[in-house]
């Protein structure tokens, strides 16, 4: 069973940091693009980061600077690193493996930022 699982979400007061972990397990997603999502309380969705299987990155101007993706193949694991957190950043962050016929998605993990 291909599971992804989401860990390293919390509360965290502006300007901290958080580094969130994404846990891949069932196949290895080594040659696979992954990538984080995160929906806002206000229903919001929108594409944080992506790292390709050349770990080649993309990042959604609004946490350009601040956010740094990066991923571990040999752990089939791959992270987001967060910093200078504001309170907009707070929302449920989600990672997700591209595969050929879709996507494999985790269940999400909350971060809050507080003022």
């Amino acid at each position: 069973q291909v599971q992804l699982v989401e860990s390293g979400g919390g509360l965290v007061q502006a300007g901290g940091s958080l580094r969130l972990s994404c846990a891949a397990s069932g196949r290895s997603f080594r040659d696979n693009d992954m990538g984080w999502y995160r929906q806002t309380p206000g229903g919001q969705r929108e594409l944080v980061a992506i790292i390709t299987s050349h770990k080649d990155t993309y990042y959604a101007d609004s946490v350009k600077g601040r956010f740094t993706i990066s991923r571990d193949n040999d752990k089939n694991t791959m992270y987001l690193q967060m910093s200078s957190l504001k309170p907009e950043d707070t929302a449920v962050y989600t990672c997700y493996a591209e595969i050929r016929t879709g996507r494999y998605w985790g269940q999400g993990t909350q971060v809050t930022v507080s003022s």
